[in-house]
């Protein structure tokens, strides 16, 4: 049975239906019986929150609407007495941690409890979730045959889509929280890549790394939100009559039929309630898709860049090949291409808003629902091909750091999920996440 979002376990802590001990006990279960979603539990340590919380819960006191409720972490975040394994074999005998990572610290003092730290692509650098060295965790929709979980943060998505917690860390680059929740039915939020403090947190790409939640639910990514900035506050469902979105319909000759039918079917009810759509293509966007595809991604110059000293080292033989040979591809990369993709960067966040002029962009999440596992695992060119088209529809906003939402818009005929993804000029994560709640109270129906 899968377990509900955050928000209703919590209010069975309140009422006395349930309580942190339970609930962790359970999560704990779980997880020791899922094949390659966690690299290892913190186990001991969740056992003492767990309780603690309980008896702040039982004393009327507890530190926040999420006090003993279970969460997980992508294994890129440090979570003391835990190696970070960032899912490189090479760093199986790293030192453990001595310290939370800031995000860590901040919502273990909202009383959160850390069940484990979950498994993810190598160095988070791929879009599919694969990794030869922990395992690859399957996605649970994949009823007729095993399906990618979706990458980077593929243990987070698998660890909310099977219940085992109702809420996991990851952080985004390139896509990492929005494909794999988006093919795991989940909410993820990427948010603008200042928002949360990013110490203690093992990188890929300096100026494109983000963080943020996968959740079961709008109302929970805010509540983290809120307790990542220290606040209190009361979200509701607001009208969506008069909001403003453009739907990017250049895009929608490209996804699979399922995609596109669930997006615009989703795109009617919103109209339905009183939003204005403006169906076009939203030129930056298309300029930003057409300069990674001239030029290349930033975050190859970047995490070539942060790995370099490991590529001429020893440990370079353990990496997977398909990420050493991606790491690699950048090393002959000409500095003028990184200038140009800089600059350009700059001139197209400015034109973003112009071209929305105060509207949500809505997108497909991923072109495609998740595919079968077997056939990936088995040939690098088509690993290579699947990589990027997964990627290519979540890489404009990273670059140009727009913030997003995915949502859950449907199914296709086999079960497996699509997603709609909403998004917003760099720093509008706040007006962003109260029209996901809006939009998402319209999907759900």
């Amino acid at each position: 049975m899968l377990m509900s979002d955050a928000t209703s376990l919590a209010e069975d802590f309140a009422s006395g239906r349930s309580d942190p001990v339970q609930a962790l006990e359970q999560a704990l279960d779980q997880a020791s019986q899922s094949a390659a979603v966690f690299i290892c539990l913190t186990a001991e340590r969740a056992r003492r929150e767990a309780e603690a919380a309980a008896a702040r819960w039982r004393a009327g006191q507890p530190l926040s609407v999420f006090d003993g409720v279970p969460l997980a972490w992508k294994d890129l975040f440090d979570v003391a007495g835990s190696i970070t394994t960032a899912g490189a074999a090479y760093r199986r005998h790293a030192p453990a941690a001595l310290l939370d990572a800031p995000s860590v610290g901040l919502l273990c003092r909202a009383g959160m409890v850390s069940v484990g730290k979950t498994n993810l692509s190598e160095l988070a650098y791929s879009g599919l979730g694969l990794n030869p060295h922990f395992g690859t965790p399957h996605n649970p929709h994949g009823r007729d045959q095993p399906r990618i979980p979706g990458g980077s943060s593929s243990g987070s998505a698998v660890a909310v889509a099977a219940g085992i917690v109702p809420i996991a860390m990851g952080t985004d680059t390139a896509g990492s929280i929005r494909i794999p929740a988006a093919l795991n039915g989940l909410v993820g939020y990427r948010s603008s890549s200042r928002r949360y403090s990013r110490d203690g947190v093992f990188p890929l790409a300096h100026t494109l790394d983000s963080l943020g939640p996968l959740t079961r639910s709008v109302r929970d990514a805010l509540a983290i939100d809120d307790l990542l900035h220290g606040r209190t506050s009361n979200h509701r469902v607001r009208s969506l009559k008069g909001q403003r979105f453009v739907l990017e319909q250049g895009l929608l000759a490209d996804v699979e039929p399922a995609v596109r039918n669930n997006l615009l079917r989703g795109v009617e009810r919103l109209k339905a309630e009183g939003a204005l759509v403006e169906m076009r293509p939203c030129a930056t966007f298309q300029a930003t898709l057409a300069l990674i595809q001239q030029q290349g991604w930033l975050g190859a110059f970047e995490a070539f860049a942060l790995h370099e000293t490991l590529l001429d080292s020893a440990d370079a033989e353990q990496l997977d090949p398909r990420v050493r040979r991606r790491l690699e591809a950048a090393r002959s990369l000409p500095a003028s291409r990184l200038i140009h993709l800089i600059e350009a960067r700059q001139r197209l966040q400015q034109q973003l808003i112009d071209d929305l002029d105060g509207a949500l962009l809505i997108t497909p999440t991923v072109a495609h629902v998740a595919p079968a596992l077997a056939a990936l695992e088995a040939d690098d060119d088509l690993f290579v091909s699947t990589n990027l088209a997964t990627l290519r529809l979540t890489m404009p906003g990273s670059l140009l750091d727009m913030p997003g939402v995915t949502l859950p818009s449907g199914h296709d005929a086999q079960g497996l999920p699509t997603g709609l993804l909403l998004s917003a000029p760099a720093g509008e994560d706040a007006r962003l996440l109260r029209a996901a709640l809006s939009v998402e109270s319209q999907l759900t129906i």
